[in-house]
């Protein structure tokens, strides 16, 4: 009885792995409008948030501050997937800069809301802001996982071609 649960254990593993296998490997590239779009959103999000504090009256340092906090969430964002992507690939990422990923993204979330509830701006200023910097951060998410899936099936065809 035993030596048939052994059996039964072994070979749900092995089924398991094979279907891991399989759905490590997939050929369905990003579109290339997926990409533009992905690309152009990021782009006029940045350029948006940058042409607005260009043209804000604030102090320097007070435009310096949101231009920090957005280079900031924009790093932080594409250590978080790519954080996440190295894990389903199987490459080893520690749990220290896992965290320190995640940390960062909400800690720049938080700082960009601190700033404008405290600004001396008007409502629709804020909600520009607001609205720039979550195009800019979500578009900046999708051309790290576009780059990355591309690079992923790329290297896949070039292994099945030798």
């Amino acid at each position: 009885m035993d030596n048939q649960i052994k059996n039964e254990f072994d070979q749900n593993r092995k089924n398991k792995l094979e279907k891991d296998e399989k759905r490590k490997v997939f050929n369905q590239k990003p579109t290339s409008a997926y990409v533009g779009a992905s690309w152009a959103g990021l782009l006029i999000g940045i350029v948006s948030y940058c042409i607005g504090l260009w043209n804000v009256e604030m102090e320097l340092n007070e435009k310096g501050y949101y231009f920090t906090v957005l280079l900031f969430a924009l790093f932080s964002v594409i250590s978080v997937q790519k954080s996440i992507r190295d894990r389903l690939e199987g490459i080893q990422v520690t749990e220290i800069y896992y965290s320190i990923s995640w940390f960062t993204t909400v800690a720049s979330i938080i700082l960009l809301i601190v700033g404008l509830w405290n600004a001396d701006l008007l409502l629709s200023e804020k909600g520009f802001y607001a609205m720039a910097f979550t195009l800019s951060v979500y578009a900046a998410i999708s051309v790290q996982k576009n780059t990355r899936d591309i690079e992923y099936i790329n290297k896949n065809v070039e292994k099945e071609e030798e």
